[in-house]
């Protein structure tokens, strides 16, 4: 069965597009534990991230760079963190999070997006890039 992202990479499930190439899609997390948190994934369904050959596995991290950077002016926070953690989905991703302190990593604050704000925070961070 294949993973919700490669549904999402497919087309068959909508997102919230931020930035996509031919090897990695950025797209807002659903469940955001702050406004901006981003989700990078390989368009290729590897589950776990050090599986992925290692040029894979380099672009991903250049690939986060550049989306981290367009978050952190788009939410104007102090530092973009970087959870991979890999239990959630059996796809590699990482969680690009807006912060200002370390309390800022508690995924019990996450909750449910609106569309529309996902909508028009994938705006302000496309603005970005």
């Amino acid at each position: 069965m294949v993973s919700i992202f490669t549904q999402i990479v497919n087309g068959d499930i909508p997102c919230h597009k931020v930035l996509e190439d031919d090897q990695y899609l950025a797209f807002l997390d659903i469940n955001p534990t702050h406004p901006g948190h981003t989700l990078v994934i390989t368009k290729q369904e590897i589950d776990y991230i050090f599986d992925l050959e290692d040029n894979l596995l380099s672009g991903l991290m250049v690939f986060s760079k550049k989306v981290g950077a367009a978050i952190k002016k788009a939410t104007h926070c102090r530092r973009i963190g970087v959870v991979v953690a890999g239990y959630e989905v059996p796809h590699t991703h990482v969680h690009l999070i807006p912060t200002n302190s370390m309390s800022d990593f508690n995924f019990a604050l996450s909750r449910r997006a609106d569309q529309e704000e996902l909508a028009v925070m994938a705006t302000k961070i496309q603005e970005h890039l």
